[in-house]
């Protein structure tokens, strides 16, 4: 009698092992297709499940929980946004979870944005994790291991892709970085005679042409006009210059009287280049 007790629980737990393996393979009943979540920093793998169960896409929270105790990874999930595509099983679901398969983000620094702009671009950006938005100037380029105090200008206008959660210091700090990269690049590519004597000049003049017109095609002319001023020692007289040191207070009006102050950023009364 106890033999075949023993038998009978070999075959019960067989047959339930055989049917759990046989969930964990079926398409999971997913009220959309895809379906998108989010798993927070920090969340475990219960508060996963049950939020995916009350959202319909499990039948019960503890089938998850049970397969990645099974399988010893329930506490290797990785936060980020997910998708889930028709057809996604129990195991799959899992693997997505613990390998970190998250669909990514993309933000963009347009061209021609101040570094105001950015941060208020940045701000709104509901991915981003605010972490230095709101320090000075030279705080804020420390504190993404920048050199220099000067963070206008400093932020290559592209494309950027990034997994939700990701903090504003590291996609400042990649901006930086390829800003660098590109204006080093273009520095030891320069023509020879040029009135400028550091990368950095080279930045600020080429942000003074990229404000003084939205057409590419109109840029190597504005340029050439600009550094020839310079090569003449003449003054800039570049418009974009003063409407940036009026900053807030500027109407969409220039009148003689804002040419006419002085200002470290207007070229009709000051020598050379402004800062950035």
């Amino acid at each position: 009698m106890l033999r075949r007790l023993s038998a009978l629980l070999v075959l019960t737990l067989i047959a339930g092992a055989s049917a759990f393996w046989w969930v964990t393979r079926q398409p999971l009943p997913l009220p959309e297709q895809p379906f998108e979540f989010t798993v927070r920093s920090g969340a475990t793998l219960r508060a996963v499940a049950h939020d995916l169960t009350g959202a319909g896409v499990l039948r019960a929270d503890w089938t998850l929980v049970a397969l990645g105790r099974l399988e010893g990874v329930d506490r290797m999930i990785k936060a980020g946004n997910y998708e889930i595509p028709a057809g996604t099983s129990l195991s799959g679901l899992l693997a997505k979870l613990t390998q970190g398969d998250v669909t990514q983000t993309s933000f963009t620094i347009v061209e021609g944005w101040s570094l105001r702009d950015l941060r208020e671009a940045l701000r709104a950006e509901q991915d981003v994790a605010k972490t230095v938005l709101d320090l000075p100037d030279a705080e804020l380029m420390r504190a993404i291991g920048a050199s220099g105090a000067q963070a206008e200008g400093w932020f290559f206008p592209d494309t950027y892709f990034f997994v939700a959660g990701a903090t504003d210091a590291s996609l400042l700090a990649r901006a930086h970085r390829t800003m660098r990269h590109r204006l080093d690049a273009a520095w030891e590519a320069r023509a020879p005679g040029l009135p400028l004597s550091s990368p950095y000049e080279a930045l600020v003049l080429a942000s003074i042409v990229e404000k003084e017109t939205g057409r590419a095609a109109d840029r190597p002319l504005i340029a050439s006009v600009l550094v020839n001023r310079l090569q003449h020692g003449m003054r800039l007289q570049a418009d974009p210059t003063v409407i940036y040191g009026i900053g807030e207070r500027f109407d969409g009006n220039l009148t003689r009287r804002d040419l006419d102050a002085d200002s470290a950023y207007n070229t009709y009364v000051r020598d050379g280049l402004p800062p950035t």
